[in-house]
């Protein structure tokens, strides 16, 4: 495995692997990879020849009373995750190399990114579908993976792929999740015993709604309700949203088109982000 911090050198390794007519598949990071980055990593490796993976913790999409410095960094523990998965180039650029002096274009993506949703982290899609853009052009892959636990996320990138025609396929990846149902989260090492146990309440209730979905409820207001129920238990429960699945505008009942039940609680001061999809028939 190669690790690139330079974009031209990035590109002139990835000249190489087009010439060979090889299909490149690309997971974008902020680090501190687990086992969900990791099968992103294997569904890119069964469905491409080259898999890149990126590492940067992006400055553009934290509010100004945010610290980005609390993010994880160990940069030669996620190298022996990618070389060991086998990635074949992990690409890690400073700040300076992706945001070059006077840096002031963005890009705005829109209705998906406002409110419901986009109302607790303002600013932070726009800095999202930035940095994605910027990291598509420096890469040019095939194919780029997501998770599924960043739902409106994927729905922002998949906009911004359409709108700006990125000669690009997104694959939404399904989440990966501890084996007591939490979904996997680099912000989960910031949980103590007691706090992992409390955020099971997060997952608990999504899987309670969608057992109801799947016997048959089709109420919106009952579904969110069911999932409140355990979602009490948790220290502050800032967003809990029915959305449908294409528009990300709250799903209208009786549920008859896909949608997405979606949430952010804290637990402590950590913040957990995770949903399920709830797919009619």
């Amino acid at each position: 495995m190669e690790t690139i911090t330079a974009v031209a050198e990035l590109r002139r390794a990835l000249a190489r692997v087009r010439l060979g007519g090889k299909r490149i598949g690309f997971l974008p990071t902020m680090g501190g990879l687990h086992d969900g980055h990791l099968s992103l990593v294997k569904a890119s490796r069964a469905a491409c020849d080259v898999t890149v993976v990126s590492i940067f913790v992006n400055p553009i999409q934290y509010r100004p009373n945010e610290d980005m410095s609390w993010y994880p960094s160990d940069l030669p523990r996620d190298e022996k995750l990618c070389g060991d998965a086998g990635v074949a180039i992990l690409f890690a650029p400073s700040v300076q190399e992706v945001y070059p002096a006077q840096f002031q274009t963005v890009v705005e993506p829109g209705d998906l990114a406002k409110p419901p949703h986009g109302a607790f982290w303002p600013g932070h899609f726009r800095g999202v579908a930035t940095i994605v853009g910027k990291l598509f052009n420096m890469v040019q892959p095939d194919v780029a993976f997501f998770g599924q636990k960043d739902f409106v996320q994927c729905a922002v990138i998949r906009r911004m792929v359409t709108d700006l025609n990125f000669p690009i396929e997104i694959v939404t990846v399904p989440t990966v999740r501890e084996v007591d149902g939490l979904a996997m989260s680099t912000r989960n090492r910031y949980l103590n015993g007691e706090e992992h146990r409390r955020a099971l309440a997060i997952s608990r209730g999504l899987f309670a709604a969608e057992a109801k979905f799947h016997a048959g409820e089709r109420d919106a207001e009952k579904l969110l309700e069911i999932a409140k129920r355990h979602l009490r238990q948790v220290d502050r429960l800032q967003y809990l949203e029915l959305l449908d699945a294409d528009t990300l505008k709250p799903a209208e009942s009786p549920l008859n088109r896909h949608a997405v039940l979606c949430t952010i609680a804290y637990v402590g001061s950590t913040q957990l982000v995770d949903n399920v999809i709830l797919k009619p028939k």
